[in-house]
This record gives structure tokens, C-alpha cells and sequence, in this order.
């Protein structure tokens, strides 16, 4: 294999196209090859009979075909026949790594994938942030890693497992990378492929960058959205998420508004809750005037701990405090157990990857249900 051409998996489907048409072929062709590189997972371009071997020369000259692969893997025990939360390093063809993560719970199996390789958004709770932003993934790189995890599942567990439910949560913010992120998620959810999702069983998870929460919106998404928040005061979300000067809570509140109207869709706000610092009286009543005006739920989560970064979990009996003046207003909210933290798995541990949320089926709480 020749490493210096480019991968072709790097293309989105619409530069895909474009080689295709430089080559003056038919613009079906391009979805052929697509198919054959996504679907049938090809690795050589002699291997894509459709094509005629006057392309296949061409293409072979100019591009190699390459994948992700898996260079570490660790587990966490699950409990009775629960699958272990597994952290995977994965590799890309550069030999740039990221971690994502698999959890499994009672009735789903999900895939926590990074969009990035490391993140530019320095959250002062997250590893990640210290770690400084180095590249985005190309479509290819975050599909590969879809298809790792479930090859793995597929191969520990002789074929009668596979994944239900995918979440952008890994390294990076998925919305500083787009247009690569809904080419994966489009390749994702190709109902003719051999392995694809539902849009509705696809989370992307965002820091909470305005344009590109509209413009979700206006294309009609089909995915689910969450939102990190973790304080709906403004100053105090500054000193903990510096992307919200950019982006002030006016400003996403109306955003998720306009995607609330624009999909019919709800939305997830996450909420860490640290000890002592978003987790008192007036923190809970800032965020029930915030999420009042939305079609939205909370997703609370505790903090799990990262070296060199001073935070605490909030106490058992006090988040309970927290979650019960937020179900007194009417809202809905999920609380979440974590899992992974012995393997550096958590929300916010991932040393060479992103902070994913790996979590079992939440317990859910309304005094609307």
C-alpha cells in the first residue's frame, strides 16, 4: 500500500462525487463506490467489481483505502450479565489516536465516538481541554470507529450482539466539525447498507455553539440533541465552559428554541453538578427559569474525578435536594449512573480521547408522568 496517496475515506460523499465527475463517469458511480467502501467495507480497490477496471486503475493511482484499527483496549466489569464498559485507543491511518467507549445497559448497547482529536474549548472540568486541539476527524474516521466497536461486539460475542445507540460525547465538540460529523451520520443511517442506525437512536452532544444549533435546526435533523449547560447562570458558566462568552445563555436559550420549533424535537440539557460551585438553591431556580420555556428534559450527572482538576461530586443527599426543586417546577429529569471511572472511561477522562457520557438506562423522574 502506497502511504503517500490520500485515504478516500476521508472524502465527504459530495468530494467523493466530484472525483467521480472529474473522471467524467456517471455520477451513480460515486454511490457505488461509496456502498462498496461503507457498506461492503472494501479495503482494495481491485476488490469493487462493479466498477470498471479502467476506474478502479485510476482510482488506485491517485488514493489508497485505509481504516481505523484498535490499539488498546480495556474493560470494566459489568454486573451479572451486563457487557464490561470497554474503552478502545483507536488508531487512525495517520497514527493519530482517540478513545471511544462502549456501555451497555439493560436494553441498549452504545457507542460513545469523538469527532475530534483532542478539543479547542479548554472546559475547565475536562481532560480533554488540557490536552489542546490537534485535528478533526474526517467521515471516515468516525464511522470506523462505529464499526470497530461493533466488530468487537460481534466477534467476543459470536454475532448475537451488536449496538443500538450511537452518541457524539467522545473527544471534541461534533459542531466544530460539522459538515464531516452529518456525512457519518448520513452514512450511518443508510437504510441500504448492511449496518445502519436509526436517526432517532443518534445523539450529538454540544458545548452549545449557537449557528451551528440553528442550522441543525433549519436542515430538519434527525438526530437527538444534548446540550452541556452545567450553569444557567451566565458568569458562572463563563468561569466553567469559556465558549459561553462567545455564546451567551440568551442566545442559546433562543437557539434551542427555534430547533425545538424547527424539529418538533426536544432537548437534552446536561447538567454536571459540582460540589459547592453550581449545585445550591439559586443554581436549580436559574435553571428552572431556563428550561421552563423549552420542550426539553435534564439529564443530571455527577463529576468523576480527574487528576490535576479541583472539583468535587456533590453529596448523595444534597443532589437529591437539587433534583427535587427542579421536579417541583414541573420538570422532567433523568439522573444518570456513571460508568468507567476505574478505567479512565468516565465524563471528562479521557486521557488521549474526549469526555464521553457513559451511562445505563437512566432513571427517569416526572411529576408530569
Amino acid at each position: 500500500m502506497n502511504h503517500s496517496l490520500p485515504n478516500i475515506k476521508d472524502l465527504t460523499r459530495t468530494g467523493l462525487a466530484d472525483v467521480i465527475k472529474g473522471f467524467g463517469e456517471p455520477a451513480y458511480r460515486a454511490s457505488q463506490l461509496h456502498q462498496w467502501l461503507f457498506s461492503h467495507r472494501s479495503l482494495r480497490f481491485d476488490d469493487i467489481s462493479i466498477l470498471s477496471l479502467a476506474l478502479r486503475g485510476k482510482l488506485s493511482s491517485l488514493y489508497a483505502i485505509r481504516q481505523a484499527t484498535v490499539a488498546e483496549c480495556l474493560q470494566e466489569s459489568g454486573s451479572g450479565q451486563q457487557l464490561p464498559t470497554t474503552k478502545f485507543l483507536v488508531t487512525m491511518p495517520d497514527g493519530q489516536t482517540v478513545e471511544s467507549v462502549l456501555i451497555a445497559s439493560e436494553n441498549r448497547i452504545t457507542a460513545c465516538i469523538s469527532s475530534q482529536a483532542g478539543c479547542p474549548l479548554d472546559c475547565t472540568f475536562c481532560a480533554t481541554g488540557r490536552m489542546g486541539f490537534r485535528r478533526n476527524l474526517s467521515p471516515g474516521e468516525i464511522t470506523d470507529q462505529v464499526y470497530l466497536l461493533n466488530d468487537y461486539l460481534l466477534d467476543r460475542y459470536e454475532r448475537s450482539k451488536t449496538l443500538t445507540n450511537i452518541v457524539f460525547m467522545g473527544m471534541g465538540e461534533p459542531l466544530l466539525n460539522t459538515v464531516n460529523v452529518l456525512d457519518a451520520i448520513d452514512t450511518l443511517t443508510n437504510q441500504r447498507y448492511r449496518f445502519s442506525f436509526s436517526g432517532k437512536k443518534i445523539t450529538i452532544s454540544t458545548v452549545g455553539l449557537v449557528p451551528e444549533i440553528v442550522r441543525l435546526g433549519r436542515q430538519g435533523s434527525r438526530t437527538k440533541l444534548a446540550v452541556s449547560l452545567h450553569s444557567a447562570i451566565q458568569e458562572k458558566r463563563e468561569s466553567l465552559m469559556p465558549v459561553a462568552k462567545q455564546y451567551p445563555l440568551a442566545e442559546l436559550k433562543q437557539a434551542l428554541a427555534e430547533y425545538n420549533r424547527a424539529t418538533g424535537q426536544p432537548v437534552t440539557l446536561v447538567y454536571m453538578l459540582l460540589r459547592g460551585v453550581n449545585d445550591r438553591p439559586e443554581d436549580a431556580r436559574e435553571l428552572v427559569k431556563f428550561a421552563r420555556a423549552l420542550f426539553c428534559k435534564i439529564n443530571l450527572i455527577d463529576y468523576n474525578a480527574i487528576v490535576n482538576i479541583n472539583f468535587d461530586p456533590v453529596y448523595t443527599a444534597e443532589r437529591e435536594v437539587f433534583m427535587r426543586s427542579l421536579l417541583d417546577s414541573g420538570l422532567l429529569v433523568t439522573v444518570r449512573k456513571s460508568h468507567g471511572a476505574s478505567i479512565d472511561a468516565a465524563c471528562g477522562q479521557l486521557a488521549a480521547g474526549g469526555g464521553p457520557r457513559i451511562t445505563e438506562e437512566p432513571h427517569q423522574y416526572s411529576n408530569r408522568l
